[in-house]
């Protein structure tokens, strides 16, 4: 990294914590949200100081040569710190324990700070470094012995943390905990630069001790870019669990809501006399996807009427015979019975808004129960294959194929409004892309198909 180039991932972490900070502030008393903070707060001003213009700019203010170097070691091993104290509180475990083990590294922490700062006082360095000041002044008294200090410590922080989280990532494996493990494994990659970062420079220390300067382009040139993504990736992987899940949240919401269009679409003339649900343009994604999913079940409560149990049944025993599983079956006999009713006009003079009477012939679709066949082949064709119902959305009343058949055709055509089965966000949006792959065009012929025998 030259000059200036440190200024970008400073940058960048300034805007994550800006973007943060609003949050971190309502939990400002929780020790995650504090250990956040300063582990973004610590790598954005390690990045800042450490620009060889600030170096030179913190020199002239202050008047001491290389106290820039004091400083970023400071914010350096401020940064460790947070990350064990977060990880502590982030694995969880007896709440003693926890705070017991916070109140040791943030003790060996100031202790080595304050270290830091007597070697730095005792130690004589006139000559302004600000790229090699570790290696130019590695056999120098007192400033040596920091640099060697503060290489240990970083090391040794760097590789505790790696392995806490490789054995936190490996337990987490067979559970249902994604977003955490893929942080976990974020951060092993992070430190593990933090370690190269370390053992490079002790190389090029270590060269120096021996009388040789071959190895300063270790400490140069090769470990500074390997610190810089470090604090970067470090960041990125205590964020990741908190921001992935809402990110899932998000997408899971705007694939709903587009999912749910086509059959949002189709009972438009359902909608009834009650003024729409209005929502603000800021809403969020999750805030209209359910608004969506309401408005679909208000419009099946409409068409309820109009849905036949018979064909629902017809429909559920096609599906099941194709191997299909008992929700995806319940999933794909909703679509087909929907699909059936919405090919026929609402009946003339009920309001659309008002359950008809229910009579026996009151559902005019199709002609027979058999015709709702070809509609529940077509959505069976979008159906999982049996085994698969479980990634199906979820299903209220499910009930026995068979003892669903037996006892709607006992009940009958003139039972009542038929309920749909499925609700939810996710529920309505799987029943609407099934309902999207049933064609008008299905019904029809198989109504042709009816009247021509």
């Amino acid at each position: 990294m030259q000059g200036s180039d440190y200024y970008i991932p400073a940058l960048a972490l300034a805007v994550a914590l800006v973007v943060k900070l609003p949050s971190l502030w309502h939990s400002r008393r929780s020790p995650m949200s504090q250990a956040i903070f300063v582990i973004i707060a610590a790598s954005a001003g390690g990045f800042a100081f450490a620009a060889p213009p600030s170096v030179e700019r913190v020199n002239r203010l202050t008047g001491v040569s290389n106290v820039s170097a004091l400083i970023v070691y400071c914010f350096l091993s401020c940064l460790s710190c947070a990350s064990m104290v977060l990880l502590l509180h982030w694995r969880g475990g007896p709440e003693a324990s926890v705070r017991r083990q916070t109140r040791m590294w943030i003790a060996a922490t100031a202790g080595v700070i304050s270290t830091f700062c007597v070697l730095f006082a005792l130690s004589d360095v006139p000559a302004e470094r600000p790229r090699d000041l570790d290696t130019f002044y590695a056999t120098t008294p007192f400033i040596g012995e920091m640099i060697v200090l503060y290489l240990s410590a970083h090391a040794a922080t760097a590789t505790v943390v790696m392995t806490k989280c490789w054995r936190w990532s490996a337990e987490l494996r067979a559970a249902k905990a994604g977003w955490t493990r893929w942080g976990l494994l974020t951060l092993v990659t992070a430190f593990g630069l933090g370690l190269a970062f370390a053992l490079l420079k002790f190389a090029a220390v270590g060269a120096r001790w021996a009388g040789t300067d071959a190895l300063d382009v270790l400490s140069t040139e090769v470990a500074p870019p390997l610190a810089g993504l470090g604090a970067l990736m470090t960041t990125v992987g205590f964020l990741i669990p908190v921001v992935g899940p809402r990110l899932e949240s998000m997408w899971d919401a705007w694939r709903a809501y587009r999912l749910m269009e086509p059959l949002w679409s189709a009972l438009e003339p359902w909608v009834g006399d009650g003024a729409p649900m209005r929502i603000a343009r800021t809403s969020s994604l999750e805030m209209r996807a359910t608004l969506r999913a309401t408005e679909i079940a208000d419009r099946l409560l409409n068409l309820a009427p109009h849905l036949d149990a018979r064909h629902r049944a017809v429909a559920e025993r096609y599906a099941t015979g194709r191997g299909l599983e008992l929700e995806a079956a319940l999933i794909v006999a909703e679509a087909a019975t929907i699909r059936a009713a919405l090919a026929c006009p609402p009946v003339a003079g009920a309001p659309a808004r008002t359950p008809v009477a229910a009579t026996p012939g009151r559902t005019p679709v199709a002609g027979t129960a058999a015709r709702t066949a070809p509609v529940a082949d077509a959505a069976a064709r979008s159906a999982p294959v049996a085994g698969t119902a479980a990634r199906t959305a979820p299903v209220a009343g499910t009930a026995e194929p068979g003892r669903l058949a037996a006892d709607e055709s006992a009940t009958g055509a003139g039972a009542g409004p038929l309920p749909i089965r499925i609700s939810g966000t996710s529920g309505l949006a799987e029943l609407s892309r099934h309902f999207s792959r049933i064609h008008p065009t299905d019904l029809m012929a198989d109504a042709a198909h009816s009247e021509s025998n």
